[in-house]
């Protein structure tokens, strides 16, 4: 008993210490009264050490004491509707040890960014969002109902793309930013589908449903199709976040942020966490044919893919994410047979390294080389060679082209994406300001009379 209430003692501090640093650093930000930037830098790295010495010492205590999985409860939310909309987080050894992933990345991260950063106009503003990023991972990792998990979900989308336009000054990242944030409604909205769906089948948003051990052993409790369905969405909410096929466009429009949040988030830990939303989600996966298959293809198809892509990438920053985006399409094929310990070493250790080269991206002219020969990606080199001699000229020129144009994913998520969100989002701000003109004109009437109550 002392060891539950420890834990949770110590997954609350984890949590609490980045949340506390976003609400300190956006009050300031809103009084526009932003922080010394030396005051900024140590409060980030004091909340990162704080959060990951409490969540690593919450996974010791889990492990050593063998404490079994835990939901914790906080209240609600909201009780407008029946059952409401309880605040709960699922503790075990996954969810504690992808949250001191989370931990540790964010504070090698907050102390590269704090030099990275330096003088910059945007310094404060990047801590801000920064802190928000972690919470909403942290949220992630550690959920324990699809409320908390959509939560966590969506501040971490907010983020990256905000920080995708950091440099908004210029037209080229806020335009990207849309891109990245279009796709993201496609993923969020997937992941909304799938908790409404799951609330009214089960009656309850619980992920012990679906993630817990208890889920495993005995089946989900749902009923074939409602299974496969919240299943099929969940695979289409962790293609959005991982950027997989069709998906992939927006990745390397992505790398228009600083580099410290590119290592962050689309080399470490966000292109990850819909891997690890699969990994969690392993219980209902195994009760779904159609979802493992769809998950699998996909992960293979974007392994081939990024593959082909990196090849032929001219920057640093674009070649590393297509070269993270291909260990992603691995890591979805491990999950899809069911390797899930596999898997989530996989995941860590990737995400450890493309932190490394990520960070590493500004003195790429030093030390790209031995990167590529730590990495393995040149020793087979001459096997490559031969076997591009083997393929047709013809043959070889369109895989080029294919390659050069990433798969003409970026005319299509144009097309199918970004201009008709483009489009709906004018209609419905156009439509705002058509019914603010009809209320303004009705309002002026209405403050006569009541000035005229008033002066009576």
């Amino acid at each position: 008993m002392i060891s539950m209430t420890s834990i949770e003692a110590l997954m609350l501090v984890g949590i609490g210490t980045p949340a506390a640093l976003l609400i300190v650093l956006a009050i300031a930000s809103v009084l526009n009264r932003p922080l010394w930037e030396q005051l900024t830098g140590r409060l980030a790295a004091v909340a990162m050490t704080v959060s990951f010495a409490a969540i690593a010492s919450a996974l010791l205590l889990y492990v050593t004491t063998r404490t079994g999985e835990m939901l914790v409860s906080y209240g609600y939310w909201s009780t407008a509707h029946e059952g409401g909309i309880a605040i709960e987080f699922l503790l075990d050894g996954m969810s504690l040890a992808f949250a001191a992933l989370s931990a540790a990345i964010a504070g090698v991260v907050a102390a590269f960014s704090n030099r990275y950063l330096h003088r910059e106009a945007g310094y404060n503003r990047y801590f801000v969002l920064f802190a928000m990023f972690v919470t909403g991972m942290l949220l992630v990792a550690l959920a324990g109902n699809v409320e908390v998990l959509f939560a966590g979900w969506e501040l971490v989308g907010l983020s990256s793309a905000l920080l995708v336009a950091f440099f908004h000054d210029r037209p080229a990242p806020a335009g990207n930013a849309l891109r990245v944030f279009s796709v993201y409604r496609i993923s969020d909205a997937a992941m909304l589908s799938a908790a409404v769906l799951l609330h009214h089948v089960a009656g309850s948003g619980s992920l012990s449903l679906l993630f817990g051990r208890s889920a495993s052993a005995a089946g989900t409790g749902l009923s074939m199709t409602s299974a496969t369905t919240i299943a099929l969405l969940l695979v289409v909410a962790a293609a959005g976040k991982s950027a997989l096929l069709p998906f992939s466009g927006w990745l390397p429009r992505a790398m228009e942020g600083p580099t410290p949040s590119s290592a962050v988030y689309y080399g470490s830990l966000s292109i990850h966490a819909g891997c690890f939303l699969l990994l969690r989600a392993a219980p209902l996966l195994e009760q779904s044919t159609p979802a493992r298959l769809l998950a699998g293809g996909l992960g293979l198809a974007t392994a081939l893919f990024s593959s082909l892509v990196t090849r032929v990438q001219s920057d640093v920053k674009s070649s590393l994410a297509y070269a993270a985006l291909t260990q992603v399409g691995i890591i979805m094929v491990e999950i899809a047979l069911g390797l899930y310990t596999i898997a989530f070493l996989h995941l860590a250790g990737h995400a450890c390294f493309r932190l490394l080269q990520f960070l590493s991206a500004p003195n790429v002219l030093h030390d790209l080389h031995g990167l590529e020969s730590a990495a393995g990606e040149r020793h087979d080199a001459p096997a490559l060679a031969r076997l591009e001699t083997m393929i047709p000229e013809r043959a070889q020129r369109a895989l080029y082209l294919f390659a050069l144009e990433r798969g003409f994913l970026d005319a299509a998520l144009d097309r199918l994406v970004v201009d008709p969100f483009h489009r709906i989002t004018t209609w419905m701000a156009r439509l705002d300001g058509f019914l603010c003109d009809v209320v303004i004109r009705r309002t002026p009437s209405i403050f006569v009379e009541a000035g005229e109550d008033r002066d009576e």
